[in-house]
Order: C-alpha cells, then sequence, then structure tokens
C-alpha cells in the first residue's frame, strides 16, 4: 500500500504511545493551508508530523488492472512523491523546523480512505483543507467526498482547514486564463 516513506524514529509518533498529526496534501491552496495548521498543531502537541498524498492510476484501477503497467504505475507514483515535496517546498522551504518526527508517505488509494487507514490510533489527529463554501453548497451540506468520507470514517478528531480566500478580481483574471498562457511562460 505504501512506498516512498521517509521514516525517522520507531513509530513515526511524537512519543510513546502518543498520537500523530495527519496531513491529507493533494498541492491543492486547501491542502497547503492544511500542512501549514498541521505544522502548527504538531508543534503545540509535540507529536509528530506525517504527511500523506494518495494516488491512483488516471485510468482508474479498474482498467488498470484489465492491462497493468509497472513502468507506468511508477511513473504515477513519482509524480505523487514529486507533488508532496513541492508541498513541503511551497509551505515550509523544505523541511519544517521544530517537530520532532516528520514523515512524507506516499499510498496508492483513494484519499480519504488513505488518511482514515494510515491515521489507526484514537489519539492521532486528521488534518484536511477544504475548499470555501459558495452559493448553494453553504452550512450542513458543505465538503468534497473526500472530507465526508473522512470525517464519516475516521476514528480520531479531524480538523478541517479552509482554503485562503483568493480576491475577487484574481479568480476573474484566472478564470480567463488558458493552456496557452502557460505555454508561453518557458519560450
Amino acid at each position: 500500500m505504501e512506498s516512498g516513506v521517509e521514516r525517522s524514529g520507531g513509530g513515526g509518533g511524537g512519543g510513546a504511545g502518543g498520537g500523530r498529526v495527519i496531513v491529507g496534501v493533494s498541492g491543492s491552496l486547501a491542502s497547503l493551508a492544511a500542512l501549514r495548521a498541521a505544522a502548527v498543531e504538531a508543534r503545540r502537541g509535540g507529536l509528530g508530523l506525517l504527511a500523506v498524498v494518495a494516488w491512483e492510476p488516471p485510468e482508474g484501477e479498474a482498467l488498470y488492472l484489465r492491462h497493468p503497467d509497472r513502468e507506468w504505475a511508477l511513473h504515477w507514483q513519482g509524480e505523487a512523491r514529486a507533488r508532496l515535496d513541492r508541498a513541503f517546498d511551497q509551505v515550509f522551504g523544505g523541511v519544517p523546523s521544530g517537530i520532532g518526527t516528520v514523515r512524507r508517505l506516499v499510498v496508492r488509494d483513494r484519499p480519504g480512505r488513505a488518511l482514515c487507514e494510515v491515521a489507526g490510533r484514537a489519539e492521532d489527529l486528521i488534518v484536511i483543507g477544504t475548499r470555501r463554501g459558495r452559493g448553494r453548497r453553504r452550512g450542513g451540506g458543505r465538503g468534497t467526498r473526500i472530507h465526508r468520507y473522512v470525517r464519516g470514517h475516521a476514528g480520531c478528531p479531524v480538523l478541517t482547514v479552509p482554503a485562503p480566500a483568493v480576491p475577487k478580481g484574481l479568480r476573474r483574471a484566472l478564470r480567463r486564463v488558458t493552456a496557452e498562457d502557460f505555454a508561453l511562460v518557458g519560450r
């Protein structure tokens, strides 16, 4: 299930029998905010930090199993590892300071299920990022499928961190950006 694990210490926790702060990372603004908040919680509680990125083959597991290709799977596993490393670089400039144990874990599974399986102790804390609610989705129905899954299946507390607000004018500008705009950057 897991791959590309950086381990330090025996159990990856903050102390003997202590919990861990487990954060889901996808590279989105919300997950970067969650990574920052998880580091604060880990420092505050003297706990270990475990950052998890989950991945599946782009075509889905069912189709992949019909035509398995190890090279293809290794490619996407490497992409997930790079996404996790980029998140740490963007948020902390590398490894966060003031935290005893920091682990990065790449898991081949659905994100919600991966987080719930990794957080196997009641003392753990799962930290996940979420988009800000808009329009009809405000209130009780807010949250993505992953957030609803984690809140419903986790055997430990869950901290939900909202994505930072993007100014309205910038949101409008970003909606007009096309793939060609990014292609011109390297030329």
